[in-house]
This record gives structure tokens, sequence and C-alpha cells, in this order.
């Protein structure tokens, strides 16, 4: 990189820090993430107005690698959940790496990670050291196993996960055939969700402090948490009351049910949604007659029956007819969506939920926006996911190193920046 041009992005330093109009406007989080759980917890932050520098090796994030894609390094995975972000390499393993991450830690708000603890000890950015530069930083360390337990440490990735917590076991139970994984990355979507409340919680509580503190997101812990909310039944009770697993949610028939032409997601819950239903298939007084349907004690008691009751019923009428029936009705119903028929939803059309962007590399993307709407201070779509290194200089020279300090970063390697992006493959 020319001298110049170091002066350009010096000189650039000087305009306001990137970043939306959101409700998280005027907050910067340093993004040490990678692949999934932590990059769409901090593209949900970026979403909401935040200034995400996302820090990359000089290998960078994996899943740049991911396929489809363009260009390398610019994979579909990569591109979802990574825009309005700025890429920042840096070589942690080396010192002059090390303490220009410390000089972004100086302004920074927020500094994210789900590398182990124990990698951060070695690369010396542990919370004491970081705190130190800026005790008011919300130090986040998105993990796979609280340090507290004898799993700390280990290696932890979505299908380990969801192993661990029961979902393939869960999936056997309720379709009688071999254990299958969620056929999409459960486990860190939902862990991501538990970052960005983890970040903003923090973030609420510096607000009253002033201090900034240090904050264990366990990924396992989590979605335990998330699935005994239904799943620890009987166990609900000591002593139990009967069998973990919510029994009707393991229901064999509860599944999309088979109508003469297809297959439909209709949802019969409430006493009037049930003398409604009995109503519109001609059968009014079955509710108060079968002492099975006549109350949601009875129904929860008789899910078996009912569930095979309802398979009979819908195999009588195509799905066209019993949408219309239920929509005038005011009954819950869906269809069974492809992937290809979420795309082209009305609904969605309607909300403008996706939006066809221009990347100054990738040509023309499908972009998915951030679906939360705030009156006064909008989420806002600025940049799209960036190239390796694009923002290196740029934010450096935001932090306040001099062009010089700059220049010697990126000749020992300790930093580097994106090429031309004409020169991009």
């Amino acid at each position: 990189m020319s001298s110049e041009r170091v002066q350009r992005e010096t000189n650039a330093a000087a305009r306001p820090a990137a970043g939306g109009h959101g409700p998280l406007a005027g907050i910067r989080v340093l993004d040490m993430t990678s692949v999934q759980m932590g990059p769409l917890a901090t593209t949900i932050l970026a979403d909401l107005g935040a200034d995400v520098l996302k820090i990359e090796s000089p290998e960078g994030d994996i899943s740049r690698n991911s396929q489809p894609s363009r260009t390398r390094g610019m994979g579909h995975s990569f591109l979802a959940i990574n825009r309005n972000k700025r890429s920042v390499v840096l070589d942690l393993k080396q010192d002059d790496g090390r303490d220009a991450l410390l000089e972004l830690c100086r302004t920074a708000d927020v500094l994210v990670f789900n590398v182990r603890p124990r990698a951060m000890a070695r690369l010396r950015l542990g919370y004491d050291e970081v705190a130190a530069v800026n005790p008011r930083l919300v130090y986040v360390g998105a993990v796979g196993f609280g340090e507290r337990g004898r799993y700390a440490g280990r290696p932890a990735y979505d299908t380990v996960l969801q192993g661990m917590i029961g979902i393939p076991w869960m999936q056997q139970q309720a379709s009688g055939q071999e254990p299958r994984y969620v056929p999409f990355s459960y486990v860190d979507q939902s862990a991501g969700l538990h970052l960005v409340i983890g970040v903003l919680a923090a973030l609420a509580a510096r607000a009253n402090t002033g201090r900034g503190q240090q904050v264990e997101v366990p990924m396992f812990e989590n979605l335990v948490h998330v699935l005994l909310g239904e799943h620890l039944a009987g166990a609900s009770f000591d002593p139990p009351a009967g069998p973990v697993g919510y029994r009707r949610q393991m229901a064999r028939d509860r599944r999309p049910f088979q109508t003469r032409d297809g297959y439909i997601c209709p949802f019969i819950y409430n006493d009037k949604q049930w003398r409604a239903f009995f109503a519109l298939i001609g059968r009014p007084e079955q509710f108060e007659a079968d002492a099975r349907f006549s109350s949601h004690g009875n129904r929860v008691k008789n899910f078996e029956a009912v569930f095979a009751f309802l398979s009979e019923v819908f195999a009588t009428r195509t799905t066209a007819e019993w949408t219309e029936l239920f929509r005038e009705h005011d009954l819950p119903v869906g269809p069974m969506n492809s992937l290809q028929d979420v795309l082209g939803d009305p609904h969605l059309q309607d909300v403008g939920y996706f939006r066809i962007t221009e990347h100054p590399t990738e040509g023309r993307l499908r972009t998915a926006c951030y679906p939360t709407t705030f009156a006064d201070t909008p989420a806002t779509s600025l940049r799209p996911a960036p190239r390796l290194g694009e923002h290196t200089v740029e934010a450096l020279a935001e932090a306040g190193l001099p062009r010089e300090r700059i220049e010697a970063l990126l000749a020992s390697g300790a930093a580097r920046e994106a090429a031309p992006a004409a020169a991009a493959e």
C-alpha cells in the first residue's frame, strides 16, 4: 500500500464514525467471532445501528469459503450474516497486531469473541488485560460450555450440541425412524440471539454503573434453558410426576396434515377454535358430546386420538378448500411451504423483506432485511459484507494510529488490507 493511500485514509478518519442511525447508533463493537453464531449476533447489532468492526485473522472467517460463491472469500453464508460490518485484518499472534487491537479497544464499547477463553489468554487478551485499557468495555465471550463446569474448554459445534441437548433423540421419538439433526444450524442461530441479549443487557447495566463487565454466554446451557421450557414436563416436580419430554410435541401424528391434493399446517387450540372447527365440518354437536375434545385438558390427555381424528378429516378436502374454510372462520392455518415458496411469499413481498442490492464485487444480491421496526430509530442497512481487510487502514486511522505506524503494521504483516476492488478474484 502506498503511503499516499494511507495518508488519504488517515485524513478520512476525521469524518464521523461508521454505523447506522438505529437504536444502537454510537455503539462500537469489535467482533472477533466467526462462522455462524457470533456473526449472526453481531449482524443484528450492526442492523440496529452499531458500528461493527469485524476483526479477522489473515486467513479470514472460514465462512468466507462457503459455497456457492462468485468470488473466492465471499461465500453466500458470509455475505448473509456479515453485512453492515467493516473488516479489519490483524495478526493477533504478533505483538504489534495485539497492540493495535488494544488501541481499537480504547474507543470501543463491546468486544465479542467465540474462541475458547484459554485462546484469549494465550493472546494476552483476557478480561483484565482489556479492561486495563478501557474499563467501560463490555467483554463478551460466547463459549460452548460454561467455565464453571467439567465441559469447560471443550470444542462445541452445532451438530455436537444438537445431540447433547436431545434434538436427534426427540426426532427419533417423534418419527419412529433414525435420529436426525434439525436441517439448519438451530443451536448456532438460537445461541446467537442469546449472545445479542447478553450484549444488550451488559450495555444497559453500564448505563447505570458506568462500568463494563465480563459476560459469558454458554451455548449448551442456554439451549438447555430453551428446550426445557417445554420438555422438562414431569421432571418439573420433585419427586417427578412423569417422564421428561412434552408428549404432545413429540406425538408421531404432530405433523403437516395430508389433504386430498397436498399438505396443510393448521392449528386448532382453544375451545372457541374447536367449536368453530366442528361447525365448519358439519358436526357442531361433537364438541360437547365427545369428551376427548370438550376441554383443553382432555385434548392434551387424548392428543394421539385427536391427531388421528384430524388426519382422517383433512384427507377429505383439498388444501385450497381447507385454507378458505379456515380463513372464513378465523382459524389459524398456513401452507407447507418449500424454501422456494418462502422466497416468493406475498406477505414478505408486502413488507419489503427481501431487497436486491448491488455489491461492489459480487454484483446483484438478494438481501434479507432486519424485520423489527422502530418508529423513531429505524434499523438501517448501509454496507454490503466486506472484503477481507477492506477497512483495516480506515479503522486504525480512526483509532488514532499515525500514518507511520499503520505503514509499519502493514509492512510487518501484523495488519493487512484488501486488494483494490477491481483486482478482487
